[in-house]
């Protein structure tokens, strides 16, 4: 009996920091998560597979990844989504969620438009509602973190970057194997390149956002922050756009290149090498099914087992050692990729790859979203958070634009080794921001 109850108390020790994911909190962040995830990979990744299966060449491809640059530049109108009110919605939801039902509103309507265009006949059509959509994406993001700071304290900011990361893995999961298998099921027994059929698997994913749409309606506006007013233009800029970068800088002071630093590369590694991931498997033959069942199915679960064990983690043992653990295996889960393109088109090796890469980029994710919201100060949450995340994005995303170039001169082996390479620099950036302590959390 005393062993049985030991292992209880040890068992009821491990399980009590799984109790938050319960919480009212978690649950709404876990909707709100499949929101903001629909959308990345259909002007990213998806639309890499379209544009391919299309005919389009790998080059081009690559340069149009540059639609996704706008999650890198959404720091420029955050100040404003952090504090411009919206006519009317903002008097009947708040701030925060009028801006999300605003920017859920775009990604729809962009959606629907990027199904209804032939990259066959032209690009440009597709390329302007694609950058709709990830202008609403991004601006949604701005202020989605902000919502998710002010929605709990610092103590529970691990299990809800955890819920977030869950709800847009299972919207990756529709976004990647649902767009896949609508588009299979629509193309029926017809060979070939079928644009219709991936216009009913897009308009799909435009109605897909009615989930993020009914949870704003539904979910609370968080405690309104009151803000200073401005009595003209000059010091409504002071207060939206430089205040809350001056504060940054002014907390950390000259390590704030330091903790800048590692932010900008931290996701490089996955962020470039993720571009070309679904040119390689159009390339090495695989179908929309085995791609749909493989990349998307068990490696997404795979990410979302990551994000839990990550989040529970960091609660644990802290976040930035689990920040260094995530860029270790981030980096290494890189090779299994050029191990997988001397293969041939085997289900089992994609599956093996795809589902440790994956495990690999949950771990990474849950801790870097836990260790950016560390460092936002909660009075500029909205500009802050987006400045860290674009910043994330700025670098991996314009280099990602040549990717497309390196794999037509080296092939894909190099290309995956050389994203493995870009890793490495990121395990000295964890190691001496370590020694950083963040001072945020701060303000009314």
């Amino acid at each position: 009996m005393p062993i049985v109850s030991r292992l209880r108390r040890v068992l009821c020790t491990w399980l009590a920091p799984f109790k938050v994911y319960l919480q009212p909190a978690s649950l709404r962040m876990l909707a709100l998560g499949f929101s903001a995830g629909l959308p990345l990979l259909l002007v990213l990744g998806t639309l890499s597979f379209w544009l391919r299966e299309a005919g389009i060449n790998r080059t081009t491809i690559g340069y149009l990844s540059w639609v996704g640059l706008a999650y890198a530049f959404k720091w420029v109108w955050s100040p404003l989504v952090d504090r411009l009110p919206l006519p009317w919605l903002t008097r009947r939801l708040g701030r925060r969620r009028s801006w999300l039902l605003l920017a859920q509103a775009c990604i729809a309507l962009g959606l629907l438009g990027m199904g209804w265009q032939d990259p066959q006949q032209a690009l440009a059509p597709l390329v302007g509602c694609a950058l709709l959509v990830a202008f609403g994406s991004a601006t949604q993001d701005i202020a989605l973190d902000a919502y998710r700071i002010e929605s709990a304290d610092m103590q529970a900011q691990a299990a809800l970057a955890a819920t977030y990361q869950t709800g847009y893995r299972l919207a990756m999961i529709w976004a990647g194997a649902g767009v896949l298998w609508l588009a299979a099921l629509a193309q029926g027994s017809a060979g070939g390149y079928q644009p219709q059929a991936w216009r009913v698997a897009y308009c799909a994913m435009a109605a897909s956002m009615a989930v993020g749409m009914v949870t704003v309606l539904l979910a609370p506006e968080p405690q309104p922050r009151p803000l200073p007013p401005s009595r003209n233009l000059r010091e409504w800029l002071q207060g939206a756009l430089i205040a809350p970068f001056a504060d940054f800088i002014a907390r950390y002071r000259w390590q704030a290149a330091l903790v800048l630093g590692l932010i900008a590369v931290y996701r490089i590694s996955d962020v470039v090498m993720g571009i070309m991931a679904n040119p390689f498997y159009v390339d090495m033959g695989y179908t929309k099914e085995q791609v749909a069942a493989v990349t998307k199915i068990y490696g997404v679960v795979m990410t979302l087992a990551g994000a839990f064990v990550g989040g529970a983690m960091a609660m644990r043992w802290g976040v930035m050692r689990v920040l260094m653990l995530g860029a270790l295996l981030s980096a290494t889960s890189n090779l299994l990729f050029a191990w997988l393109a001397g293969q041939g088109p085997t289900v089992l090796g994609l599956t093996l790859v795809v589902s440790a890469d994956n495990l690999a980029g949950g771990i990474a994710s849950a801790a870097f979203i836990a260790y950016l919201s560390s460092l936002t100060n909660v009075q500029y949450s909205a500009t802050q958070y987006a400045l860290f995340s674009s910043m994330m994005l700025l670098a991996p995303k314009w280099l990602a634009g040549f990717s497309g170039r390196f794999v037509d001169a080296f092939g894909y082996s190099p290309f995956f080794i050389a994203t493995a390479c870009l890793g490495l620099p990121v395990l000295v950036l964890v190691a001496l921001a370590a020694r950083v302590q963040p001072v945020g959390r701060q303000g009314g």
